[in-house]
């Protein structure tokens, strides 16, 4: 313990030495949460949803054909409660629940009006106001048809519902997004530099030399940057909640827990680049492209994953800050606890051990 703690201490004067490395984890985030407020728009496609119809009248059933049948849909269930409609949007598997009233077809024919419940989910401000308008838009087309066929003045009201965010604050959904996408960037690229440095210093013969095993290198390389990538959370959590009006509906302890476990997976992560190239610009390089492009693109807090094709799907998988996005909206959003990420919390789990375990063997004792 004697040995590690010192050379933990000498990984600390190295970060707290360079000025540019600590601009870099401490300013690049500051900035980041600060101006990063706005995501794209972008047309949404396949979206799961559910119906709950009370009716099961022909009205009911000709909307609900005409929802299956457009490209921007793809419904999930039919429920039979509003009691199911809030268990499936905890689990996270849809974004919007429709509602049809009992006697819908029977209001609509003798009343000539009748209205259809919109329940969305707002922790995507962008996705729940986009697709609240596709569905509107399909049921005023009913409508129009049905005054043509019958040249009555029918009417069908939308009801919309916004859970989760009811103020549609854009904070909500850019937030967790750009917590993953900075803890992993700013890890990957602190510690992608940290062995390499010291094959280009000239200095790892000291550490090859020393009574010291690979595992306790790569612990020691990885603890400072670790408890100051905690430094750097709590910094954001704070602007989030003081200057961005975010609140933390969940617990903050869980919340830190799975952090680490995430923080760990980008500390491995970018040991493991660090362990596989010769110069602190490749490592840099690798990081930089390697991580950023394939978090902006597969996290899902941009670009909704269901609009890309299945093969790029299956890429989401593998990279961590998707899953710690869904972590941290299923905590800070919707105030849900470990039952609710335990699945995405293991993934993150599987892909620390797997990572660790691949720099152990990767290490290089020899220099030749």
């Amino acid at each position: 313990m004697n040995n590690i703690s010192i050379f933990i201490q000498k990984e600390f004067l190295h970060v707290f030495r360079d000025r540019k490395t600590l601009l870099m984890l401490f300013g690049l985030p500051i900035v980041q949460i600060i101006l990063f407020g706005f995501a794209l728009t972008n047309e949404i496609k396949n979206a799961k949803i559910v119906v709950c119809d009370y009716a099961k009248d022909a009205a009911s059933q000709q909307i609900i054909e005409k929802l299956k049948a457009s490209q921007q849909f793809e419904i999930q269930n039919i429920l039979l409660n509003h009691k199911q409609i809030e268990a499936t949007f905890k689990e996270g598997k849809i974004k919007m629940a429709v509602v049809f009233p009992a006697n819908f077809n029977n209001d609509l024919l003798h009343q000539n009006k009748t209205q259809v419940q919109l329940i969305t989910d707002a922790s995507d401000p962008n996705t729940a106001t986009t697709i609240s308008g596709y569905a509107s838009q399909i049921i005023m087309d009913y409508r129009n048809e049905l005054m043509q066929l019958q040249d009555l003045p029918y009417q069908i009201d939308t009801e919309m519902r916004m859970i989760y965010n009811p103020e549609l604050k854009a904070a909500v959904n850019f937030v967790p997004g750009v917590m993953s996408l900075i803890l992993l960037l700013v890890c990957v690229l602190m510690t992608s530099v940290a062995i390499v440095k010291e094959k280009e210093m000239g200095t790892m013969e000291i550490l090859l030399v020393s009574p010291f095993n690979p595992f306790l290198v790569i612990v020691s390389k990885a603890v400072p940057y670790l408890a100051l990538s905690l430094i750097n959370l709590t910094i954001i959590l704070l602007l989030s909640v003081f200057v961005l009006g975010m609140p933390i509906n969940g617990s903050v302890l869980l919340l830190y827990a799975v952090s680490t476990l995430f923080i760990m997976t980008a500390l491995s992560l970018g040991l493991l680049i660090s362990n596989s190239t010769a110069s602190q610009q490749a490592a840099m390089l690798i990081s930089l492209m390697g991580m950023l492009v394939p978090s902006i693109l597969f996290t899902g807090f941009m670009f909704p994953l269901e609009n890309m094709p299945y093969p790029l799907q299956l890429v989401s998988h593998i990279i961590p800050a998707k899953w710690y996005y869904i972590i941290v909206k299923s905590i800070m959003v919707k105030g849900l606890g470990f039952s609710a990420i335990w699945k995405e919390t293991l993934v993150l789990f599987g892909m620390t051990l797997l990572l660790l375990v691949v720099n152990i063997k990767k290490f290089k004792i020899r220099l030749t």
